[in-house]
Formats: C-alpha cells, sequence, structure tokens
C-alpha cells in the first residue's frame, strides 16, 4: 500500500486511529477467540474508544474506509 494513501485524511471524514494490539494484553474471552494469533489490530476513535478489533492491519484500514472513517496508523 502506498503510505501517503494509508495516511491521507478525507476531508470531512472523522479520524480513526489503527494500532497493533498483542493478544496477551486482551481480556480472557477474546484471548481465547484469537486462537493461534498473538497480534489484533484496533480501531480507536480521536477520544480512544475501541472501535473494532480485527485479525490483520489491512482490514482495518478497510473497515475504517467502509464506515466513512480516515484511518491512520498509530505504533
Amino acid at each position: 500500500m502506498d503510505h501517503k494513501t494509508e495516511t491521507a485524511q478525507a476531508p470531512g471524514k472523522p479520524i480513526v486511529y489503527v494500532r497493533p494490539v498483542a493478544v496477551a494484553e486482551l481480556p480472557e474471552d477474546i484471548r481465547q477467540a484469537a486462537g493461534d494469533i498473538t497480534t489484533l489490530y484496533a480501531v480507536h476513535d480521536t477520544d480512544g474508544e475501541r472501535l473494532a478489533l480485527v485479525r490483520d492491519r489491512d482490514m482495518a484500514f478497510v473497515l475504517a474506509r467502509q464506515n466513512d472513517m480516515s484511518p491512520v496508523h498509530v505504533h
């Protein structure tokens, strides 16, 4: 993916932040559902509220865009 495309904010669309999350840091029910996966990607709004957890980074960006949001990767 083109890094400029990933981080460019679309006019009028809210920004959401995508960041990796260690499965080990999540609640037990989510750890069990994750199976062998060690990292999930969280989508957060600007207030820090987690909106979604998904399997991979690309999916997080697609999910955000499909919901008219501008995703930005956070380390």
